[in-house]
Order: C-alpha cells, then sequence, then structure tokens
C-alpha cells in the first residue's frame, strides 16, 4: 500500500473512533446525573383525601350540599379517648379534637402523606379567611387506605369556650383547588377542608338566660347588607323555650336603620330582639363596613324542662367573593335542652 493510502486509512480510523465516542457520551450524559447533582424524583402520584361536610358527603367537589358548617368528622372531646359525640370544649384545660381523613376520594388514589391543621374563630359567619382564624395545633400524617382518626391537642381554651372550628388537610399531592377570603366558598370547593359550627346548650327552667357569642362579618371590599336566619325542625316555644338576640346599641341601630325588617321577631329592649317563632325568623338589612365583623350575642332561656334536644340552626346570608347575591356565609347549630331543676 503506498503511503498516500496509508495516511488515507488512518484519517478514516480516527473519524469512526471519534463518532463511536461521541456516542457513548451522549447515551452516559442522558442516562446518568453530573456528579454532585441530585437525581430528579419521579412526580409523585395524586392522592385524595377527604372529610365531610355532611353524612352523605363522598368527597365530590364543589358541591351543593348543606349546612356546609356541621361536618359530622369534626369531633371536640374532653380527654384523648374519643367521646360518642361532640361537646363544647372546657375552658382552660386541655381538650381534644378529632378529625377523620377519609382515603381515597373520588380525585386520586394511595397513601398520602401532609399536615392536618384545625383552626377557631368566634361561632358565626363571614369569617375572612385567614385572618379571623387562629391555629389551634397541627399533626404531621401518613393517612393509608380506609379512615384516618387523628386527634388534635387544644391546650388553654380561652373563654367563653365557644367556636367555629375548620380542618385542614394540606398536602403536595392533594392541593387545594381553590382558595380565597369566603371561608364557606373554600370548604365548597375543597373535599380536604371541612368545618363545624355545633354548640350544646343546656337551660336550666326559670334560670338567667345562657348566653352565646355570634358573630357576622363582611369579606367583601365595599359594604354589604345581610341577613341572620333562624330555622328549626321544631318551635322552641311549643317546649317553653325563647331566644333573644342582643344585637348591642350599634347593630340595633344599623338594623333600625334598615328598616327594622325581619321575620317573627319583634323589638323588647333599647338593643333586643325576640325571635317569636324560632322554628322560622330573620332579621333583615343588616349593613356591614368592608372587612367588618361584628360580635353580639344570642339569649336562651326555658320556662319548662324538656329533655330532648332541638336543633335550632342561625345563619347568616349575604353576597359572597364569587359573585352570589345570597349566600350561606356561616353559622351554627344549637342543640338546645333544659333539665329538671
Amino acid at each position: 500500500m503506498s503511503s498516500a493510502g496509508r495516511r488515507a486509512r488512518r484519517a478514516a480510523l480516527v473519524v469512526l473512533a471519534g463518532a463511536a465516542l461521541t456516542g457513548l457520551l451522549a447515551v452516559t450524559a442522558a442516562t446518568a446525573a453530573p456528579v454532585g447533582a441530585p437525581e430528579r424524583a419521579a412526580a409523585a402520584a395524586r392522592t385524595d383525601v377527604y372529610i365531610k361536610d355532611v353524612p352523605t358527603d363522598v368527597g365530590l367537589e364543589p358541591h351543593t350540599l348543606e349546612p356546609l358548617w356541621a361536618s359530622p368528622d369534626i369531633k371536640v372531646c374532653p380527654t384523648a379517648i374519643e367521646c360518642a359525640t361532640s361537646q363544647n370544649p372546657i375552658v382552660g384545660v386541655t381538650n381534644y379534637v378529632f378529625v377523620k381523613l377519609r382515603n381515597p376520594g373520588p380525585y386520586g388514589s394511595g397513601t398520602s402523606s401532609g399536615v392536618l391543621r384545625v383552626y377557631r374563630t368566634t361561632p358565626g359567619g363571614g369569617a375572612t379567611w385567614p385572618t379571623h382564624w387562629t391555629q389551634i395545633g397541627a399533626v404531621n400524617v401518613i393517612a393509608a387506605a380506609g379512615v384516618t382518626t387523628v386527634t388534635v391537642p387544644w391546650t388553654g381554651v380561652p373563654g367563653p369556650g365557644h367556636f367555629c372550628l375548620t380542618a385542614r388537610w394540606e398536602s403536595s399531592t392533594d392541593p387545594m383547588t381553590f382558595e380565597g377570603p369566603d371561608i364557606h366558598t373554600n370548604t365548597r370547593y375543597n373535599n380536604n377542608i371541612a368545618w363545624r359550627n355545633v354548640d350544646s346548650v343546656r337551660l336550666t327552667p326559670s334560670a338567667p338566660p345562657v348566653v352565646r357569642p355570634f358573630a357576622i362579618g363582611n369579606t367583601l371590599t365595599v359594604p354589604s347588607r345581610n341577613d341572620l336566619v333562624f330555622t328549626a325542625a321544631e318551635s322552641l316555644r311549643n317546649v317553653g323555650g325563647r331566644v333573644v338576640v342582643d344585637l348591642g346599641p350599634e347593630l340595633f341601630e344599623r338594623w333600625r336603620a334598615g328598616g327594622a325588617v325581619g321575620t317573627n321577631v319583634r323589638a323588647v329592649g333599647r338593643t333586643q330582639v325576640e325571635i317569636v317563632e324560632p322554628a322560622k325568623a330573620s332579621l333583615g338589612n343588616l349593613q356591614l363596613n368592608p372587612g367588618e365583623r361584628v360580635e353580639f350575642s344570642l339569649l336562651f332561656s326555658a320556662e319548662a324542662p324538656f329533655e330532648r334536644e332541638i336543633a335550632l340552626n342561625v345563619a347568616q346570608f349575604g353576597p359572597d367573593n364569587s359573585g352570589a347575591k345570597r349566600a350561606d356565609l356561616g353559622g351554627v347549630q344549637y342543640l338546645i335542652s333544659a333539665g329538671r331543676q
């Protein structure tokens, strides 16, 4: 072979070797991370843990079930052993909030890890999220298939011991679908948020009234007009019960300035309005300023004993941030009974 031929052959081998090395480097770069660089984790599968808003809730979001604020999956007990029915917290000592996490819901599968947080606020409606809510506690949880009951200690419960509670399941694989200032909208659109406002009222016949705090609020950036609505399956008057709303001087004057609008109510004092028919009554046209939340009192009394519980729902209705003109902005279910002296 001539010297020219040998040079051509060596050049061809160099080209082939270079091409092979380039291909090897390309394959290696595609299958191995650089030294010292973290490996990219595979995307986690979507999980879906839900907390029931009402007994028939199966985790669909949004839904039209009512009331949103009486979740059966949130319970308050005086000890670390779960009680049969939720109780009012005892002021000044450690109580326990039990929350049931249900897995899976309709939008995911598999074991889910996250944090369960529980918050409190004054009973009533119109509580702006997160401004009006105070965290009670948080627990890290791994939620396997089925129902996981989580216990959240509630230390040093402040007086008067009557609160609305909300539970939130926060997980990177089970994100919130929507969040805004309206807690009722957040609850309706997220199956990992639940809300419980249930208060037991035990009366003594002919004794002074039992007082409960209640608040109504406006989450909008403009003034709004709101209604306070009372509903019950059975009238308290049939068993000698009585309900009086003490609006306080300012809110009472706003009610009068708005035309003293109401159904089955009557003014009985300088700041008080009696609910004449507690099974179905309302106070209307209550004006609230932007971002305002006003607290007042409900006074319950009984003339005679009645052992069976009567459930009275008191709710605020008004405009919300979704554009609805009349939405349920929250309320409280009062379980009322009167024992013998």
